[in-house]
């Protein structure tokens, strides 16, 4: 099983970071309107929220692995809800690499991998580096391909 890269978890953290800010200034704003918000609990809603944001990331990265098997690629990840899939090679329509701004400035890509079907038509591995990310890419295409010919009647 591969893991992700260790910088993924600051990405993590600055998005929960931001989502701490916002609850903050919604605290701000109640606090304006009235309904009086003592500025300690503001503080300390604030506090916890960042301390379970790095608690909520540094487990996510813990068991957040993937695998290329012989017939599908396979995630493990979650923290509340452990989530297990299989992405059988055959049902892969087509695969991205992405990066978006935060990802670029730690140096990390992602790999979207798109499904045949409805339900969960897509797949993301974050947290990777920009050659890893090509590189898984173009073997998930490969793969895709050769069990499309294996498949075929």
């Amino acid at each position: 099983m591969e893991s992700l890269h260790p910088r993924i978890r600051l990405l993590w953290i600055a998005r929960g970071a931001l989502a701490a800010v916002v609850l903050a200034v919604a605290l701000v704003v109640l606090d304006q309107w009235q309904l009086t918000v003592p500025t300690v609990a503001i503080g300390v809603v604030v506090a916890l929220a960042l301390v379970l944001v790095v608690a909520y990331a540094v487990r996510l990265y813990q068991v957040w692995r993937f695998e290329l098997q012989d017939d599908a690629l396979y995630l493990e990840r979650g923290v509340v809800t452990f989530v297990e899939t299989a992405v059988p090679f055959v049902r892969v329509q087509h695969v991205d690499t992405q990066f978006g701004p935060i990802e670029r400035v730690l140096g990390l890509s992602s790999v979207v991998v798109y499904t045949a079907g409805s339900r969960n038509a897509d797949v993301r591995i974050p947290g990777l580096t920009p050659d890893r990310a090509r590189s898984l890419q173009e073997t998930l295409r490969e793969l895709a391909v050769e069990s499309e010919a294996e498949d075929a009647v």
